[in-house]
């Protein structure tokens, strides 16, 4: 072990090194360049960043080069105007992004499929390989399982937990690996070049960055939570969207304001189940996005060590969104079985 002098000299070693690089990317960040070179002036390290919110298509081949040619058309058109265009780029342009094509890959996609295939690789591997006395790999997997199992029991309860842990769980470990897969310095540099050299098509992006995603897992959840009340519940379940029994009741007793508070009772109660789908939506997407932006926009301003740092904001931020997803799903299904607890 090194001395209490060596410790403090190699600290401060660390930090010299850290203010340099800090120092470095202020300079040769855009902050730096626009300050010493004029904000007309290129980053030596790093372009400016363009950010697309839509997903890119990658394949198949024609539809891709559809897709460049579309963006440049666009960007033509945006910086000369309409009338400098060819007929091919009006054509491009007024035809869309995806130019009619049935069916295309896009970058978000390809990547959903790399974190599915992740996860089922490291499951099937762990599971094939293992033993009484664990390794480190089936340690931690091990670890996470249990943990996760864990907290569900400790929501719904031991006889619930091992119905709706696989579900839970696949929710938490898809979200989170596909946010923090999508932190490797591979995705922002693979891709697809245009006519001019440029990178216009990027081959993997994070699909919690596309809309497409968040509302497909939102579905998940939502159809989840509908089918789980529906079962333990049965047709009493849809009683509290449509309050018929409270409803004839009210009439019965002449009680007009009574029905009419039935009504609309179930009314809010079914817009509520309704709003869950856009709030689970907007939410990951919104905080995805947001992220991508924001390391984009660092390594850009200030690169090295403040890129570092709005990485690890970004580790944990990938981590709340899955226990909030994950964890709030939990929480609907504990609600929507909870009156058929009580009746027990």
């Amino acid at each position: 072990m090194p001395s209490g002098k060596s410790a403090k000299r190699l600290l401060v070693l660390g930090l010299l090194v850290l203010a340099a690089l800090f120092l470095a990317g202020l300079i040769t960040g855009g902050i730096g360049t626009a300050i010493l070179q004029g904000e007309d002036k290129e980053p030596i390290f790093v372009s400016q960043p363009e950010v697309h919110l839509p997903p890119q298509t990658i394949f198949p081949n024609s539809a891709r080069d559809h897709y460049i040619e579309f963006l440049e058309a666009e960007e033509k058109e945006k910086a000369e105007g309409h009338g400098a265009l060819t007929h091919h780029e009006e054509e491009l342009v007024a035809g869309g992004p995806f130019g009619g094509g049935s069916w295309v890959v896009t970058n978000t996609m390809l990547s959903a499929w790399v974190t599915s295939l992740l996860l089922i690789g490291l499951f099937v591997l762990v599971a094939r390989r293992a033993k009484m006395v664990p390794g480190r790999l089936q340690s931690l997997v091990e670890i996470v399982v249990e943990t996760l199992l864990n907290f569900v029991e400790g929501v719904i309860g031991r006889d619930m937990a091992r119905k709706v842990f696989p579900l839970i769980a696949t929710i938490f470990l898809f979200v989170l690996l596909n946010a923090w897969i999508a932190l490797i310095p591979i995705y922002p540099v693979l891709g697809f070049e245009n006519s001019h050299g440029d990178l216009a098509v990027h081959l993997l992006r994070s699909a919690g960055t596309d809309l497409n995603m968040p509302l497909a897992l939102a579905l998940v959840s939502f159809v989840f939570v509908e089918f789980l009340g529906l079962r333990h519940l049965g047709l009493s379940y849809i009683g509290k969207f449509i309050p018929v029994g409270s409803f004839l009741r009210s009439l019965r007793r002449k009680d007009i304001f009574g029905a009419f508070v039935a009504v609309f009772v179930g009314f809010l109660e079914m817009i509520s189940e309704m709003v869950r789908i856009v709030s689970f939506t907007f939410r990951l997407f919104g905080n995805m996005t947001a992220g991508e932006v924001l390391v984009l926009m660092a390594t850009f301003l200030v690169p090295f060590v403040a890129t570092v740092a709005v990485y690890g904001l970004e580790l944990l931020v990938g981590l709340v969104q899955a226990l909030i997803f994950a964890g709030l799903t939990l929480v609907f299904a504990t609600i929507a079985i909870a009156s058929h607890q009580e009746e027990h």
